[in-house]
């Protein structure tokens, strides 16, 4: 299985004016950096949560469909699913038709399901299933909710004042417990 991303996100989940005011920074000398921090604070949470802040599309690929049949998409939250394809030997793709596939999105990953029966086997070998779907919590920033992006705010100015190098081998600097209480409730819980 693998996970391609198509199309990043058109914004970042904070503005730099609302960096510069949580930071209290006048001027446009540091905005080249702060820019580059939002971006790096935006991936790390999507990385550390599964979850896609601002709207994206991804492709998932698999050689051959889960054992029972059951396709769980891992970044969340689930918009829509946009295209299911099977290759056949050949190389031509066949889509599966919208009505031949359940998406359930109850849960704290997206599931997909065939509505009857099996899955249409793939004739290709490798990379034979591609599905495209879209995730994200909407194209502006204010769409995302608010501790994540109070959470992002902390984890920028945090890294903005801790700018020591960490070299392979040493102990890097934590992220503060603060972002980290924040972000709790929209981790994935397993049992």
């Amino acid at each position: 299985m693998r996970l391609t991303l198509l199309s990043g996100p058109a914004a970042e989940p904070l503005e730099l004016d609302d960096v510069k005011a949580h930071l209290r920074l006048d001027g446009d000398d540091e905005d080249a950096l702060l820019a580059s921090l939002i971006t790096t604070s935006r991936s790390h949470v999507e990385t550390a949560l599964g979850l896609a802040l601002i709207t994206q599309s991804w492709r998932w690929q698999a050689d051959c469909w889960p054992r029972n049949g059951l396709v769980e998409l891992m970044t969340r939250p689930i918009q829509s699913v946009d295209r299911v394809a099977v290759r056949a030997a050949d190389g031509t793709q066949t889509v599966i038709d919208a009505t031949d596939y359940i998406l359930d999105v109850s849960g704290q990953t997206g599931r997909l399901a065939p509505s009857e029966g099996h899955w249409p086997k793939p004739g290709a070998r490798l990379g034979g299933i591609e599905i495209d779907f879209t995730v994200g919590y909407g194209n502006a920033a204010t769409d995302v909710p608010e501790p994540i992006r109070q959470a992002l705010r902390l984890l920028v100015a945090h890294w903005y004042e801790v700018r020591n190098p960490v070299h392979i081998g040493q102990m890097a600097t934590r992220v503060p417990d603060t972002v980290s209480e924040l972000l709790m409730p929209y981790r994935v819980r397993r049992i």
